[in-house]
């Protein structure tokens, strides 16, 4: 039974071990011709770490509960550490795969509108503070014209990650 519940705390040491170094078997064995792959699906840590972790619990449960001998609670522990890994493999499979939240980019400021905080001048910068996917975003401003703090402003074009061209809004 000792041995059994060494490999389930041996596949949680190893769960833990995949997380903080996430990636390793993928980066010392990535692109060595058959290898390449492997390791990045079913023979991932977190798979390996769950089918190691579950043979060793279930087989100790198994030994403590009904009294089979190793063998038997091997035979026990191996379907359920196959369905344990395959659950791990699946769910790693669905978090990856999720793709919805695509972060904003530059063009996605064309048009927001926002108001002026810091005033802007004819020849220089000034800021503003525009909505950006539901969040306040502070940038550098450039207008043609000299625009007042507190007015209303869009934003008609992206000069660079931290500036806008603005113009103000007529009413």
């Amino acid at each position: 039974m000792n041995w059994f519940l060494g490999l389930g705390i041996a596949g949680v040491v190893l769960l833990a071990l995949s997380l903080v170094f996430d990636g390793v078997l993928e980066g010392l064995f990535g692109g060595v011709g058959v290898l390449d792959g492997l390791f990045d699906g079913l023979l991932s840590l977190p798979v390996i770490a769950g089918f190691v972790s579950m043979l060793g619990f279930s087989g100790a449960i198994a030994m403590g509960t009904t009294g089979v001998d190793a063998v038997g609670a091997t035979v026990i522990g191996t379907p359920a550490g196959i369905a344990t890994g395959w659950l791990a493999y699946r769910l790693s499979r669905l978090l990856l795969r999720d793709r919805s939240g695509a972060a904003p980019r530059d063009d996605d400021l064309i048009g927001a509108p926002g108001s002026v905080i810091t005033a802007i001048p004819a020849d220089g910068y000034g800021e503003v503070l525009v909505h950006l996917a539901g969040q306040p975003v502070k940038l550098s401003a450039k207008s043609p014209t000299p625009v007042a703090r507190g007015a209303e402003v869009w934003v008609e074009a992206t000069l660079s990650q931290t500036a806008v061209s603005v113009r103000p809004v007529q009413r």
